[in-house]
């Protein structure tokens, strides 16, 4: 894609840049490097005003409808829960076409959600109806603004929404199929290796596939998402089958394991649902909460 003058790839690179990219994937939904080269949580740079994190991926939006996640932060960091600041329950956003200037929606409402999170975050999700290149531009702070990029759905690798969700031979307690340990929860392995995605796919249910490292980001958003999804799980009994896959190969966490590779992920947290025949009705990328999470399955007919 050609941007106009008005709008080079330059900034569209610098106001879309991810807060966490390091490694093999970007790590729950935000980190970045500190001066000596270790990862540490969220280090956006501000200038004094009110600022957008960005906490979803840089790739694999199509048209269709978007979720954003954002955080905020101000001169002094990432905004969190045990802060001074008093953050609001809700923002409102403009979604601007960045090559054309027309505004796409004039009002998009994002609630806050931080059950369990140290960091909280909006989600905003509304719907595209093209590919480009695009603005969120919050209310309450009017000279801040983050792009984002719709592709053609043809140039994204990672299953999609409406896509058939791939098979694919999770290691389980009975076969780790060579990536030790299979799950990296602090309490030993969580209750979803038990069976393998593509035996999942089979079972004749909705199934919830969730991709994450517990062990590496405690304090992000992977420890949490893994909470959420065992909290959860203890309501939905056999309505629904659900799978866990873990990030790295071993614990030196430096390749990534097979799941990842599969689906050709980026980034991580990621969780998918599916209908009861396997068709991918809903994914949350990054981060999401136990309530975020239990709106989602609802609104998938899994409650």
């Amino acid at each position: 894609m050609n941007l106009p003058t008005s709008f080079s790839r330059r900034r569209f690179l610098a106001l879309s840049a991810t807060v966490g990219l390091g490694g093999i994937v970007a790590a729950c939904g935000g980190s970045s490097p500190s001066s000596d080269g270790q990862w540490s949580e969220f280090s956006p740079e501000t200038s004094g005003d009110l600022q957008i994190v960005k906490r979803y991926p840089s790739t694999g939006l199509v048209a269709g409808t978007v979720r954003l996640p954002i955080s905020l932060a101000d001169k002094s960091g990432v905004l969190g829960t045990s802060g001074s600041v008093d953050l609001p329950q809700q923002l409102t956003a403009r979604i601007i076409n960045a090559e054309t200037g027309d505004v796409v929606h004039d009002a998009v409402v994002a609630q806050q959600h931080s059950e369990n999170l140290s960091v909280p975050y909006w989600p905003f999700v509304f719907d595209i109806a093209t590919e480009g290149v695009y603005l969120l531009k919050l209310n309450i702070a009017p000279n801040t603004e983050n792009a984002f990029q719709i592709e053609e759905r043809k140039n994204v690798l990672t299953p999609l929404v409406g896509d058939q969700l791939p098979p694919f031979d999770t290691p389980t307690t009975d076969n780790n199929r060579g990536v030790d340990p299979i799950c990296t929860s602090p309490d030993g392995a969580c209750p979803f290796h038990a069976q393998t995605l593509t035996e999942a796919l089979k079972s004749g249910k909705p199934v919830v596939y969730l991709i994450g490292t517990p062990a590496y980001c405690k304090t992000g958003t992977c420890a949490p998402a893994l909470d959420a999804l065992i909290e959860v799980a203890t309501s939905l009994g056999d309505a629904v089958t659900i799978v866990h896959a873990d990030v790295y190969k071993d614990k030196t966490a430096t390749e990534a394991a097979p799941a990842v590779q599969a689906y050709k992920l980026s980034y991580e947290p990621v969780l998918y649902i599916t209908d009861k025949n396997g068709k991918l009705i809903n994914r949350l990328d990054a981060v999401f909460d136990v309530k975020e999470l239990r709106d989602s399955l609802a609104a998938a007919g899994i409650s």
